[in-house]
């Protein structure tokens, strides 16, 4: 199976609304509650692929049990960990007529010392029978910056092998651990580089301690640091549509090429198919299954003398 964490779940609401307006009431014509937070995203994705998943992470409160409730109606394994602080919630408003959205996140439960040794504990647990394990998204508060380099160490412990998709001061001190993989965007990848030239930064990023580095180009696809080399895919042409999740459908993409043992311009072909078909589904965050697959073989890769 293949474990995904992600420490600062949400309750991820979207309402739609014909034209957002400051100052307005506004009148919703559709409200799409969803469980939340990167990894669970990714968690949805991978067991649509029909990978068998297992989500961890943190839930509390009446809207942990809404999450929860959710997130029972999937094929998404729960042992998400209670905590006595509630979940938090994403608000998304999309305008109708321009398909603009406008997002709101609240901040996350305070996490206990305690909570977050139960979490270690069932972590640790969890890894046993584990082919891979994604760690996503931001921190909540009460957790210390390098929650995530002390996951990858156990990780790494336990034989498993482990993306790392944060930012920040996370993903400075979780890249130092040495994760298997590393995503991430452009603008992450020119926080912890200081360069925003892709290649110079992704092999930078790499040299940090990542056996590999994905960084996400955004519609021009990913560009990739690997052991064997650098490698550049891009969708066929640019696609418009909501880029809500892309991200975290790449990095399902990846996770599926990696337990399939599949080479990397398979793995990454998935990855920026699912992305691209994520951005075209009519509802975000989720993929259009027949434009994945419509995808698949137009995904250009072109390898490092190409790329470069």
């Amino acid at each position: 199976m293949i474990l995904t964490v992600t420490l600062n779940t949400a309750l991820d609401l979207t309402y739609r609304v014909p034209a957002l307006t400051p100052h307005a009431t506004h009148r919703v014509t559709q409200v799409i509650e969803r469980p939340g937070g990167k990894g669970l995203n990714v968690a949805r994705v991978l067991a649509a692929l029909g990978h068998e998943t297992v989500a961890t992470g943190f839930a509390g409160g009446a809207t942990g049990a809404m999450l929860r409730d959710l997130l029972a109606s999937t094929p998404v394994r729960d042992e998400l960990v209670a905590t006595a602080g509630p979940t938090r919630r994403t608000v998304a408003v999309v305008d109708t007529t321009t398909g603009d959205t406008t997002q709101l996140n609240e901040p996350g439960p305070a996490i206990t010392p305690a909570e977050w040794a139960g979490f270690r504990t069932r972590f640790t647990e969890l890894l046993d029978g584990a082919r891979a394990v994604a760690l996503c998204g931001s921190l909540p508060p009460g957790i210390h910056v390098g929650a995530y380099a002390e996951l990858i160490r156990l990780a790494r412990a336990a034989a498993v092998p482990v993306l790392l998709d944060t930012s920040g001061e996370p993903l400075r001190r979780g890249i130092a651990a040495r994760p298997d993989l590393v995503k991430p965007n452009a603008d992450e990848l020119a926080q912890l580089t200081g360069s925003r030239e892709p290649h110079r930064a992704t092999r930078d990023a790499r040299r940090r301690g990542a056996h590999a580095v994905i960084s996400s180009l955004g519609p021009e696809g990913l560009l990739a640091a690997t052991p064997e080399g650098l490698w550049r895919a891009a969708p066929p042409a640019p696609v418009k549509g909501n880029p809500t999740g892309a991200g975290d459908s790449a990095v399902a993409g990846l996770l599926s090429g990696l337990v399939d043992e599949a080479p990397w311009p398979e793995r990454l072909t998935r990855a920026v198919a699912l992305s691209a078909a994520t951005v075209l589904s009519p509802v975000a965050g989720e993929y259009d299954p027949s434009a994945y697959e419509e995808l698949l073989p137009r995904v250009k890769v072109t390898s490092d003398s190409e790329a470069a």
